[in-house]
């Protein structure tokens, strides 16, 4: 597929990527007095095409450009994103008056989790703790904990995630007020994921699983939780970061029979999008290649959350509510994302379960045990000054509860129509 970058109605020369190298259709671009209409008709064809680029398509369409295949999209970037890390985010809000940092060390083991619920009960700031008992790593609790400050760390994209989202809904939308929307679709370019060169070029290190901060929130629980996770499957049948789903499904680290530091317990449902990959992959006699991340800038951890229309990646609307193209590389097979502060790869083998659980739950009771899938762990990587975010649930009103609020609000009508009652 070629995409045309000028309309022949204004009365500018076309030009694919048969006519001109990539340089040459940059500075004609950026130079073009009629760029904002050369936008709107790239994005017809993004929302057709919505993994494809002005230049390269078919590298595209596999996740495999680099930077020089791609428009010089740095300037916009700069003026857009929000965050690059975690740390990036909670220094903003620091100084914004929304976060407070506790020195004392303070145990894992229960009260981490009271402190969180206590600050999200009176409304309170966001919590960074800095000595967490057994564990060289720090925490944040209660980023999304009002709708305020979760709103403040989205206010440079907030409008335009919620145009995508509208034109992804209702096309005609753009047609109606082109000159409006004329920014939407190269919104939607500048988000694609980006692929870099390997591990090795990121900030990441590897550590055992058990260096990991492991935090029980509830005295009958299993074990440790991971409450915020973001988890990375492919689909068997088309890999690739445009067809991957990521989710957030709750992560056993420890307890019950899990050997301590090679498995832990995923709860998910087969339904749902990486329970309909592991199904796939036990059709092909294989096992499923699986990441989780964890931090990395606080739009990663929504996506992951997001009821998105029918379509829409989670790694191209992480881009969008970043303002900033998801980094990430391949290792061993596995996905790892550059911009995470952890990154837990492994494999789910076929009708390989444990017990996981119990679980204090959102509904303010327990989980009870049941069998869910074992992951193996493979490798584990953090970053040197990795920050692990974590959340409470129980009985409502808890943090998700802003969380759902607030999804709520961006994506409006367009995730109602994707999840019908």
């Amino acid at each position: 597929m070629k995409v045309s970058l000028a309309l022949p109605i204004i009365g500018v020369g076309i030009f694919t990527s048969t006519q001109l190298d990539s340089q040459s259709k940059l500075d004609l671009f950026l130079s073009n007095p009629y760029r904002p209409h050369m936008v709107y008709e790239a994005e017809v064809s993004l929302w057709t095409y919505y993994n494809t680029t002005f230049f390269h398509p078919c590298k595209a369409l596999h996740g495999s450009y680099s930077c020089r295949d791609m428009i010089d999209i740095s300037r916009y970037e700069r003026l857009n994103r929000m965050y690059q890390t975690l740390e990036d985010c909670i220094n903003d809000l620091e100084k914004a008056g929304e976060l407070i940092r506790i020195k004392e060390e303070v145990d894992p083991n229960l009260e981490m989790a009271a402190i969180q619920r206590r600050a999200y009960k009176e409304q309170g700031p966001a919590i960074l703790f800095e000595n967490v008992k057994g564990s060289k790593y720090r925490a944040v609790a209660n980023l999304y904990g009002t709708s305020k400050r979760t709103k403040y760390m989205f206010r440079k994209t907030w409008d335009g995630v919620n145009d995508v989202i509208s034109m992804r809904d209702d096309p005609m939308k753009a047609l109606k007020n082109p000159l409006k929307n004329a920014t939407t679709g190269f919104s939607a370019v500048k988000a694609l994921p980006m692929r870099l060169p390997g591990v090795k070029h990121s900030k990441l290190e590897e550590i055992p699983l058990t260096d990991l901060p492991m935090i029980k929130s509830w005295p009958d629980d299993g074990g440790a939780f991971i409450t915020l996770p973001q988890v990375y499957s492919e689909d068997p049948d088309k890999p690739g970061i445009m067809n991957a789903n990521l989710g957030m499904y709750r992560v056993q680290l420890d307890g019950n029979d899990y050997e301590e530091g090679k498995e832990i317990g995923l709860h998910y449902q087969i339904h749902r999008g990486i329970g309909v990959h592991q199904s796939k992959a036990v059709k092909k006699g294989e096992p499923l290649k699986v990441s989780i991340f964890i931090g990395g800038p606080p739009a990663h951890t929504l996506s992951a959350v997001m009821p998105l229309p029918e379509g829409l990646s989670e790694m191209l609307f992480a881009g969008l509510l970043s303002g900033r193209r998801f980094r990430h590389s391949y290792e061993d097979g596995y996905c790892i994302s550059h911009d995470a502060d952890f990154v837990i790869t492994g494999d789910i083998y076929p009708d390989d379960t444990k017990p996981e659980g119990p679980f204090g739950d959102h509904l303010g009771y327990y989980s009870l045990t049941h069998e869910f899938p074992v992951m193996h762990v493979n490798k584990v990587y953090a970053r040197p000054d990795a920050i692990y975010p974590f959340t409470v649930v129980g009985r409502p009103p808890q943090e998700d509860t802003t969380f759902g609020a607030v999804i709520h609000e961006l994506t409006g009508e367009a995730s109602h129509k994707s999840c019908p009652a």
